[in-house]
């Protein structure tokens, strides 16, 4: 079985508490017995979580030597040159080594996306920008150390897709199971 949920913010994508954590698990969401995350999202961060009950689901989607794509939506503070988004899509330095180069571009008109709870901080005098980044890898907290690298820090992180398989209108906090096209859209 593999399942799409949208994992809202504050929410780990683990089903055990950590102690003395204030954030959410998924074991308040009513997902399936036995299914676990395939990678994951952090708290802080929204969208697109796939979880299965199958063994080797999870080194199929994320081994590097895939070069699994992964959509992520990420709205920055301020509004990034061409060259920020050019350096960016070279691949930026990041203490653990370099990223893979990247597809990068702005997102023009804003998208319509669910509103945040809690929402977002708005500046009056610091504009706003969104951008769609296409990764194949996914170190740790990559996406916010990328744009912060570049001069433009993250305020709002979504997975919006995996594969060929996107987020689509599925409401923060709910799932599905793929049908078999779907899958099969994760996997290209």
């Amino acid at each position: 079985m593999l399942l799409g949920f949208h994992k809202p913010y504050g929410v780990l994508s683990q089903f055990t508490p950590e102690p003395g954590s204030r954030w959410r698990t998924l074991a308040e969401f009513g997902l399936p017995p036995n299914v676990y995350a395939l990678g994951r999202l952090d708290a802080d961060s929204e969208g697109l979580l796939l979880l299965s009950d199958e063994a080797g689901l999870n080194s199929r989607l994320l081994d590097p030597e895939h070069g699994h794509r992964r959509e992520y939506w990420v709205q920055v503070e301020r509004i990034p040159t061409d060259a920020a988004l050019a350096q960016l899509a070279k691949g930026v330095k990041l203490g653990d080594g370099p990223t893979r180069p990247c597809t990068v571009r702005r997102i023009e008109p804003t998208p319509a996306v669910a509103p945040r709870d809690p929402p977002v901080r708005a500046r009056k005098t610091v504009p706003d920008c969104w951008l769609a980044l296409e990764l194949t890898e996914g170190k740790n907290r990559q996406v916010r150390r990328m744009t912060a690298a570049v001069g433009h820090p993250t305020l709002r992180l979504m997975r919006v897709r995996t594969g060929d398989f996107s987020l689509g209108d599925l409401a923060p906090g709910q799932w599905r199971e793929l049908t078999a096209v779907e899958r099969a859209a994760v996997f290209v």
